[in-house]
């Protein structure tokens, strides 16, 4: 087996491996040269900014990269002693300038040039902070993406050893590039492994080549490499080798055809192309061979993870109806925390977005100036101006995906400021407002994401129909008719939940009238009260669409779970929350993804295996936020009941066997030093009810570094079409609730077959790594 080998304070590397020892700031950690660099040199000699909450709230930090180049250290002049510190790899992104409601409040305070902000990834507030000069904004400014950029970079092997050498820096407490053996023991229970203390002196003494009592360096990444020596792999690939040594090609070739069933057509190629890109040898690749470490490193690689890398492209088709697709939906996206007190900011708008999320939802109020506002109606969140709201829209709306954006609007404002909603939208969004059907003609169905990219869609009350409006003007005494809305989430708490008078009150519909201006910017999405099936069915339109409250949902799927498919084969329907979720929980949205639902808004704020599963899905399909639905759920002449799915046309059972192998590197989920993890895996079938199953592994004690389970869960899974499967990793405790530690969701369709490697998330979905499961995945045909 080879050794990666490298110096972690500070490290560089060389040609076949070799450390070269440099003078602080000649390197950093990922491997990129920071000599020369003007900017990551100003970093480590650190800077004095601003960091700024609020309008009041603005105080001096020292700011300083460590010289790791993975770190952000930053003190108080006043605090004593105290530091914090956050890793690079936290910060998704660097916004130059006014770009947080934070700098837009100190605006007429400090110039553009001397602001930025650290936007964090996961659910973390953002890092707003001010420079002393703009040259020393653009240095943090063009360090920051420099190293943000490096990360995204790195090979998997670099990050591992990235992460060995964090862990070597933790431990090191005396801080001189040597641990003994008492911090290696403190090390292990940091590292989540109870090992016995005989067996780690054994491997601290082989890994300690100069003899000197301690480890350093490559030493150190020796012992590291002992301790993590993976022998279920080991056992998989001395199956498949002739020789116990190597992979010859033709190992490898059957161990791609029998195991992780690819292709027989292209298996030689795929073994020649997996040798070249993952196996580290130069000797190996000559003889056409994989020693262990390419096949562990390809088993790691995204082409050995159980998400099948080909439908994590955009690979569906994207020209059938806007109607035929689940659409990545948010619920009261404006708020940052709960609907009751929490915090309203254009920040919930643009993390959205960033999420891949298609429709986002804003709750419009009369305001002070003439400005309408954005908040949750009769509580007491913080308000955004509309305004705002409109600006982040045309800014972030298609970074991240170019199909069609829906903007849902709860409207309690008046004529007037209507009048400036509208006003807003035009100017503002421009072209990217969709203002008229594609062809200016009267339309049968929905146009496709394909003909609406980078188009924003209103939905919202409108006067008449889209045939009214484009056949001619509308009178004028008929253009202030009509409710405003019909979406008042208060309005459809269910009658038999009303406790109290001030939610009598929150239920009160609006009676105020429309403006013309606003129902001419609403054109495929109008906003209708829904009566019943049969009267849809006979009188709606395509572009006529009404939203449910969960619990109304869940009536009319219990009543007529076919007929509400059907209804959804042929207009669009969106659930969201029951009001009285005041902690701004979710509902279960693959009850709504079975009725064919397409806009199951979700409140994006709030964590938990709801947002799991949302992520799940429109983790593929190029993560635009759209997803084809089931070609049974599209087609009006179908018959698909999500209670009975095997009565449908084409019906085939599947039989889903997960052996769990083993975890690699779970992280602690207990601060304190001495705890070490007990983890077992669930595996959760998420689908139609038939289909709703969930199993467990036993749990480990004391290991949640390397433990290894061997257990093997089965499922039958009747509509593997909607199935969604959602491994959880938690530690086991007999005395009280597990503790989470990670998580993995996936659509059943995107599963590779074979032996796996699952790389965990995070609560907030976001990548632990080198956290992992491993896994052999196999699916058979039951009929």
């Amino acid at each position: 087996m080879t050794y990666h080998t490298y110096n972690c304070q500070p490290f560089c590397w060389a040609a076949g491996g070799k450390i070269v020892k440099q003078p602080p700031m000649a390197s950093m950690g990922c491997g990129l040269r920071i000599q020369g660099d003007d900017n990551l040199q100003s970093m480590i000699v650190g800077t004095v900014m601003r960091k700024i909450k609020s309008r009041t709230w603005k105080k001096q930090r020292y700011f300083k990269l460590q010289e790791d180049c993975m770190t952000i250290w930053y003190k108080s002049k006043k605090a004593g002693n105290a530091h914090s510190t956050f890793s690079v790899n936290d910060v998704e992104t660097v916004r130059e300038g006014h770009q947080s409601e934070v700098l837009l409040s100190i605006a007429d305070e400090f110039p553009p040039d001397r602001c930025f902000t650290l936007v964090f990834r996961g659910r973390r507030g953002n890092l707003d902070l001010v420079a002393d000069s703009a040259d020393e904004a653009q240095s943090w400014i063009k360090g920051m993406k420099k190293l943000i950029e490096n990360l995204e970079n790195m090979g998997e092997s670099e990050k591992l050893d990235q992460w060995i050498c964090e862990w070597f820096k933790k431990a090191d407490k005396n801080n001189d590039g040597r641990m003994n053996f008492p911090e290696i023991r403190v090390l292990l229970k940091m590292m989540n492994v109870d090992m016995n203390e005989h067996h780690a002196h054994r491997l601290f003494m082989t890994a300690d080549k100069s003899q000197t009592g301690t480890l350093e360096d490559d030493e150190f990444v020796l012992f590291y490499k002992m301790l993590t020596q993976r022998e279920d792999v080991l056992r998989v690939f001395q199956d498949y080798s002739g020789d116990g040594q190597k992979l010859s090609l033709r190992d490898l070739e059957e161990f791609l055809r029998d195991e992780q069933l690819e292709e027989v057509d292209g298996v030689q190629q795929l073994a020649m192309e997996l040798i070249q890109r993952y196996e580290p040898s130069d000797t190996a690749k000559m003889l056409k061979a994989m020693s262990i470490d390419g096949f562990l490193m390809y088993l790691a690689s995204a082409e050995g993870s159980i998400f099948h890398p080909r439908q994590q492209s955009l690979y569906q088709d994207m020209t059938q109806p806007l109607n035929h697709y689940f659409i990545s939906s948010s619920h009261n996206t404006y708020l940052m925390e709960d609907q009751l007190r929490g915090h309203s900011s254009v920040e919930g708008y643009i993390r959205a977005l960033k999420r891949g999320c298609r429709c986002v939802e804003v709750d419009c109020w009369d305001g002070p100036n003439g400005e309408p506002i954005v908040y949750h109606g009769h509580t007491f969140t913080s308000k955004i101006l509309f305004k705002d709201v409109v600006i982040a829209l045309r800014n972030y709306a298609f970074k991240v995906s170019e199909y069609p954006v829906i903007l849902s609007t709860e409207n309690h404002c008046g004529v007037e400021q209507q009048r400036v909603m509208a006003q807003h939208l035009n100017t503002i969004l421009g072209d990217k407002l969709l203002k008229s059907t594609l062809d200016g003609k009267i339309p049968v169905s929905f146009p496709s994401p394909e003909e609406l990219k980078g188009k924003i869609l209103l939905k919202g009350k409108k006067i008449g129909g889209l045939e009214e409006s484009l056949n001619g003007p509308v009178e004028p005494e008929d253009s202030l008719t009509g409710e405003v809305s019909d979406e008042d989430e208060a309005a459809d708490i269910d009658e038999d939940s009303l406790h109290s008078n001030s939610l009598r009150r929150m239920a009160k519909k609006s009676k105020q009238r429309l403006s013309k201006e606003l129902s001419d910017c609403v054109v495929y999405c109008k906003s209708v009260h829904f009566s019943s099936f049969k009267h849809s069915r006979i009188h709606s339109k395509f572009y006529e669409i009404s939203s449910f409250t969960e619990s109304k949902a869940r009536k009319h799927l219990r009543e007529a779970g076919a007929e509400f498919v059907h209804h959804n084969a042929r207009q669009l329907t969106r659930v969201y929350p029951s009001g009285l979720r005041t902690d701004s929980s979710n509902f279960n949205p693959q009850e709504m993804w079975n009725t064919g639902t397409q806009i199951v808004a979700l409140n994006f704020q709030t964590a938990g295996v709801e947002m799991d599963l949302n992520d799940g899905l429109f983790s593929q399909n190029g993560r635009c936020g759209y997803v084809l639905k089931p070609d049974f759920m599209r087609m009006s002449e179908r018959s698909f009941d999500p209670e009975v799915p095997i009565n449908r046309e084409g019906y085939r059972p599947l039989s889903l066997c997960i052996q769990v192998i083993s975890g690699q590197q779970l992280p602690k989920v207990n601060i304190k030093e001495s705890s070490v993890v007990d983890p077992f895996v669930r595996v959760e079938i998420h689908g139609v009810p038939l289909d709703q199953a969930k199993q467990e592994t036993r749990y480990i004690d004391n290991n949640g570094f390397n433990p290894v389970w061997y257990d093997t869960l089965r499922f039958t899974i009747h509509a593997p079409e909607l199935a969604l499967v959602r491994f959880v990793v938690e530690d086991y405790d007999k005395a009280s609730r597990n503790d989470f530690v990670g998580q993995y969701s996936l659509p059943f369709s995107c599963i590779q077959q074979g032996y796996r490697h699952i790389h965990l998330l995070s609560k907030d979905g976001t990548s632990i790594p080198p956290a992992s499961l491993f896994v052999h995945v196999r699916i058979t045909n039951l009929v």
